[in-house]
């Protein structure tokens, strides 16, 4: 059946009327175009390489774009969006999205199903083009260049359908674009889930390796990002469609560790991942180019340059884009008067606290040459003002110094360990104080070659250790599993640190097993996903957030927008 969502953005060639006229003036004769067709529009190799590229970027700004990013985190026991004295209220839409109170009426539940369809559309207008060439010959290309193109097209579409799965599950399938006028039906998640694997695994054998790419491969969907899908697809399945399939994927995470699919490595430092040489990084599974000339979309306002206090980028000496706007901070492990709450979900950073040795949990500072250390933001951020004077960053609502602490309240201008009469800590009541800030990817100084130069790391390998090792976890194989993630967090610690995990593994708990998940990918987007896998998303308590009535929440509704336009589509339950 050929299927379209009638309700999202779909790319259609604007008819054009163009006159060729001819030198000769007294040669009267025209040709006429009426329209632009697969047949005329691919001319050259140049061409289907245009067409064929067209979708990823698409994709690459949708890693935020359309609210995905703060969907995935602000949901979650991670990140928030507070009430900073005013600042960040619009209408209480983020404070819905910590209590899971959102509604149809809440533009993100559109923006979101937009944008990712938006993708869909523009991979699957490729894919009809691509699919319509007869002779490669003809643009100087083999059959197995364009077969991989295809594959690629093919798994870059599978990853914004599991996307679409994870958010709304149910779904519609989209196999055709041109001359379609008519939505498709939705499908139940199982024919999704089946859809999009028998997808990936007929584009896998096609695609290319990260080998033979050499320093092309960024960007690029490979044999090992597809099965990496397939990792993704396989641990969350019995969410999707109340079947578990751990063995299987157990099975592709040890084929990808193994090299079936390309050579992979781990690397030694935490950072490296996300530094600004990180496109050619051995545990970059798959990743989108970054370039500060170009195309940075982590580094956008909807994701990390908004992770940061106001005045941040001064103390990072970086100057180019102004200031920032702290939309999202860490949720806040202590109260007001810097007691830790006792709920045994989010208070992210108490959790990197746990492991006191931890080079994660050092302040984030810049130490020249395009190298830095820590991950979070807080206490005094102090830096050299335009009068050479030594000043430190300040907020919006008063003059004084900020002094960044796990906590939330209104605490203006209280110095480090004043006790506030104000003991109120909720999603609308907090100031610029309020939260510590984690900075993934580095913000290198304005004088730096390097700065805003990292790729985007969309899967990395240590998601497949993390991934085996929830599976041997589930098995009741701690010690495997215990093995499995010292593999990734021997890199976090000193040499012999007692941070490891013991090797029979009677430390994992599935509150170790779920801390641990993020702790490694904080604020990488999946943190809501795990949380439904692990079964306390609607269940758990975490700051200033009660369990949920039922469990409707699990997944978003389709936007009133998106319905407005496509009567055809039904409302999931519980809205």
């Amino acid at each position: 059946m050929k299927r379209i969502p009638f309700m999202a953005p779909i790319l259609r060639w604007t008819a054009l009327s163009l006159l060729l006229v001819v030198s000769s003036c007294t040669n009267l004769d025209e040709v006429l175009y009426d329209r632009i067709t697969s047949e005329n529009f691919l001319q050259t190799r140049a061409d289907v390489t245009r067409d064929f590229l067209r979708a990823f970027e698409h994709c690459y700004w949708s890693i935020q774009g359309g609210n995905t990013f703060m969907l995935q985190e602000n949901s979650s026991d991670e990140l928030m969006t507070i009430n900073r004295q005013g600042d960040w209220y619009d209408g209480g839409q983020f404070q819905r999205v910590h209590y899971h109170t959102w509604t149809p009426n809440d533009g993100y539940t559109s923006d979101a199903w937009n944008a990712l369809y938006q993708g869909v559309n523009l991979a699957t207008n490729s894919l009809e083009d691509l699919q319509g060439i007869t002779d490669p010959a003809k643009f100087e290309m083999t059959q197995a260049e364009l077969d991989g193109m295809i594959a690629e097209l093919r798994t870059l579409r599978a990853w914004l359908n599991i996307r679409l799965l994870d958010l709304y599950r149910n779904i519609v399938l989209v196999t055709q674009i041109k001359g379609q006028s008519q939505g498709g039906p939705q499908v139940p998640p199982q024919e999704a889930v089946a859809f999009i694997e028998q997808e990936l695994k007929d584009a896998l054998p096609k695609l290319p390796t990260r080998q033979s790419l050499g320093e092309n491969a960024v960007g690029r969907w490979t044999q090992g990002g597809a099965a990496a899908l397939l990792v993704r697809l396989y641990l969350n399945a019995k969410v999707y469609t109340g079947t578990d399939r751990f063995a299987d994927c157990a099975t592709v995470c040890q084929d990808i560790i193994a090299g079936k699919y390309g050579n992979y490595a781990l690397e030694t430092r935490w950072d490296a991942p996300f530094d600004y040489n990180n496109a050619n990084s051995p545990e970059t599974i798959f990743g989108f180019p970054g370039s500060f000339g170009l195309t940075h979309w982590q580094y956008d306002s909807g994701m990390y340059w908004w992770a940061m206090p106001i005045q941040a980028p001064r103390y990072f000496g970086f100057t180019d884009w102004g200031d920032s706007n702290p939309k999202y901070a860490l949720q806040p492990g202590r109260d007001v008067d810097s007691v830790e709450y006792n709920f045994a979900l989010g208070k992210p950073f108490i959790k990197f606290q746990k492991y006191a040795d931890d080079y994660r949990v050092k302040k984030y500072k810049n130490l020249g040459n395009s190298k830095r250390e820590g991950m979070f933001l807080y206490g005094y951020l102090p830096y050299v003002n335009s009068s050479g004077r030594v000043d430190t960053v300040r907020g919006s609502k008063g003059p004084y110094a900020l002094f960044f602490r796990d906590q939330v309240g209104m605490f203006l201008g209280a110095k480090p360990g004043t006790k506030i009469a104000d003991k109120e800590s909720n999603m609308n009541h907090g100031d610029h104080s309020s939260g510590v800030f984690p900075v993934k990817y580095p913000f290198y100084p304005s004088d730096d070659p390097n700065k805003i130069s990292s790729a985007y790391a969309e899967i990395r390998l240590a998601e497949i250790y993390y991934s085996l090792a929830e599976c041997r976890y589930r098995a009741g194989n701690k010690a495997a599993a215990a093995v499995l993630l010292n593999t990734v967090r021997a890199r976090n610690y000193p040499a012999g640190s007692p941070s490891l995990y013991k090797p029979d593994g009677s430390q994992l708990t599935d509150q170790e097993m779920l801390d641990e998940w993020g702790r490694e990918f904080l604020v990488e987007g999946r943190r809501r996903t795990d949380l439904i896998r692990w079964g306390v998303f609607n269940t758990g308590r975490w700051w200033d957030k009660e369990p949920d009535p039922d469990d409707h929440t699990a997944i978003f509704p389709i936007g009133q927008n998106v319905l407005n336009v496509s009567p055809q589509l039904k409302q999931n339950p519980g809205y």
